[in-house]
């Protein structure tokens, strides 16, 4: 396959991607059928089966290159080291990229969240952050025998937090900046939640 074919693939699937967003939030996922995205992406059926198995497999794909990303800028928290966590402009500069990714990528976001996919975007954020921080213990300040609590417990409350928190940001219309997201979530993760409503200070 040479470039032009490449770059072709890369269009087409572009084309396809764009039409499931706005078809999500134009009808919702159940409602819309492959007739509706080739149409509204300005291509035939074969085409489009080239490529998925049907609407399902599209959704699932999508999900999957949208984790492929995501997972790729949280792998960099979890190789900081105990001082550059102590510097917390280095998490939050790494913060502000999932931000940025999120803004770059909102309505692809925003119709993930309405579908199965929120769910599975969740899990698998968890089995990150688990396999990550605690079974491999990549962050090395993480000490399993001084945990208050059970790790999966942990790991389940800090990524529904954090997909919490960048749901209502882009249910909220994004009104805030990447940078002061990332602030927010920096202040609720190292402080905790009580401190940041100002019951403890």
């Amino acid at each position: 396959m040479n470039s032009t074919e490449d770059r072709r693939i890369i269009r087409t699937k572009e084309a396809i991607r764009a039409a499931l967003v706005t078809l999500i939030e134009a009808k919702g996922f159940a409602a819309l059928s492959v007739k509706d995205i080739t149409t509204k992406a300005n291509i035939n059926r074969g085409t489009f089966y080239l490529h998925y198995k049907d609407k399902f497999d599209l959704l699932d794909q999508t999900l999957e290159e949208v984790i492929k990303d995501i997972e790729g800028i949280i792998l960099k928290i979890t190789a900081l080291s105990t001082a550059d966590f102590a510097d917390t402009r280095i998490p939050t500069a790494i913060i502000v990229r999932l931000f940025q990714y999120v803004d770059d990528n909102a309505a692809l976001m925003q119709a993930i969240m309405a579908t199965k996919g929120n769910y599975a975007l969740q899990s698998k954020m968890k089995k990150l952050m688990w396999s990550n921080i605690f079974e491999k213990n990549c962050i090395s300040l993480v000490k399993r025998e001084k945990m208050l609590v059970p790790g999966e417990y942990l790991a389940s409350y800090i990524a529904s937090a954090h997909f919490g928190v960048i749901q209502e940001w882009l249910d909220r219309g994004r009104q805030e900046s990447p940078e002061e997201m990332a602030r927010i979530l920096v202040n609720i993760t190292f402080h905790g939640p009580l401190f940041a409503a100002g019951i403890f200070s």
